[in-house]
């Protein structure tokens, strides 16, 4: 129960793991904006993700790295047990940088290019194929692992969300035929190593949509061994483990997940005899979300129709309020307990309208120089930036549990924005 109270502390009333002292004393090394991420939270969940499936011989969390590519989060991960999800080359030589190799990395791509798939055999990776004509791709261009994977895509047997939307429309994963037709090829081919795995959510908070999605994949299993005879050595349940950007939302229960699969397990794995079976996740959003923070400075008021918050950060840094109009919760430092009777529209500098933090949100009365932080940013924050308006990626950092700071990600310079371009080639260019 202490670490849930931890956890509630985090998730529902947004307390912050550092002062408003902390982050000026930081701010007096590292300029606005950066990311800063706490090391403590993210363990002590990552402990907690792993002990709530313990029940499952052979269970293992492969972090997905797109949440938050830092090599030095996957480093603190690793130590924990955890894996790498990779979908791109780069996720791939950052997990060979880091140092892991062979099953601990899952490699689960689409419309993958054959050096992708080429990497990732050279580091001994699970391949996770996304579609069917991919098995000759990979069979013609590389060759065909011992071991290999399928994603499954369910239809209409399974209700979508909001990100990731219906799975009928989903451009990812085989049919239910496909799996049948394409595991039957892979045995003709004398692959004997088989894993599943589908990815059908993101952010989602209803703790019984992950047991449904282990049932369909149990029954699939069940399905699959009894027309084809394969013994499965692995079901991937994808990610999707939502967080609770608003304090009203409550954080997924991880135990109740947990039970609910257990008893699906019972039922369609041990009783069809079908056991071992290894349970893998890939939640990357819920490890490293909650516990990564945007800090920004307020550089401008403006006042015309409505009243305007400019911070030194813009959607470069935090693009899913842009993109989704995903609400993230904003703490003034300082101001926590005064009355939030204004209302404000909290924005970046970006040449776009949508480059908003926050639309009519209520906080305490905001003066130039205020420090802003913005929760829940650990998790396809950092990872989404991008360079238009000749923006530069801010730092990362990292609060350890002694409370000491590390850089470890420095910030770009306007050097790095023009690397690939040949200024003296301009000059010399009619």
């Amino acid at each position: 129960m202490h670490f849930m109270n931890h956890f509630e502390k985090y998730m529902r009333s947004k307390k912050l793991p550092f002062s408003k002292e902390k982050i000026e004393e930081i701010t007096a090394k590292y300029p606005t904006p950066f990311h800063i991420y706490d090391e403590k939270g993210m363990l002590a969940y990552a402990r907690h993700f792993i002990e709530s499936f313990s029940w499952n011989e052979g269970f293992k969390e492969y972090y997905a790295i797109k949440a938050a590519p830092n090599p030095y989060l996957m480093k603190l991960l690793h130590k924990q047990d955890f894996g790498i999800d990779c979908s791109s080359l780069a996720e791939l030589v950052l997990a060979e940088k880091v140092g892991l190799r062979g099953e601990e990395i899952m490699f689960t791509s689409n419309d993958t290019p054959a050096e992708e798939y080429k990497k990732a055999i050279e580091l001994g990776a699970i391949i996770n194929l996304d579609d069917i004509s991919h098995i000759d791709y990979i069979e013609k261009n590389v060759g065909i692992p011992e071991l290999v994977c399928f994603r499954y895509n369910p239809g209409a047997l399974k209700g979508g969300n909001t990100i990731i939307g219906n799975p009928e429309d989903s451009k990812y994963g085989f049919t239910r035929e496909q799996l049948f037709e394409g595991y039957k090829k892979l045995m003709d081919k004398g692959v004997t190593r088989f894993g599943i795995h589908t990815m059908v959510a993101s952010n989602e908070l209803d703790a019984d949509y992950f047991v449904e999605t282990a049932e369909i994949i149990f029954d699939t299993i069940v399905d699959l061994h009894k027309e084809l005879g394969i013994k499965f050595e692995f079901a991937n349940l994808g990610g999707g483990i939502g967080i609770p950007y608003k304090s009203e939302h409550n954080p997924v229960d991880l135990k109740r997940v947990s039970d609910g699969i257990k008893a699906s397990y019972q039922n369609h794995i041990v009783g069809n005899g079908l056991a071992p079976l290894k349970i893998f996740f890939e939640s990357g959003r819920a490890i490293t979300g909650p516990f990564g923070f945007l800090v920004a400075k307020v550089l401008h008021l403006k006042e015309t129709y409505k009243k305007y918050v400019g911070l030194d950060a813009s959607m470069h840094n935090l693009m899913r309020p842009a993109m989704y109009g995903a609400y993230h919760h904003v703490t003034v430092l300082g101001k926590e307990e005064q009355p939030h009777n204004s209302i404000y529209d909290v924005t970046g500098s970006l040449c776009e309208n949508n480059d908003k933090f926050a639309i009519n949100r209520l906080l305490p009365k905001i003066d130039v120089g205020d420090l802003v932080v913005i929760h829940d940013a650990g998790a396809h924050g950092h990872s989404m930036g991008f360079n238009y308006n000749g923006k530069l990626r801010s730092a990362e950092l990292l609060l350890r549990e002694n409370g000491e700071v590390v850089q470890i990600r420095r910030a770009e310079t306007i050097n790095d924005y023009f690397a690939t371009v040949d200024f003296k080639g301009v000059a010399s260019f009619e």
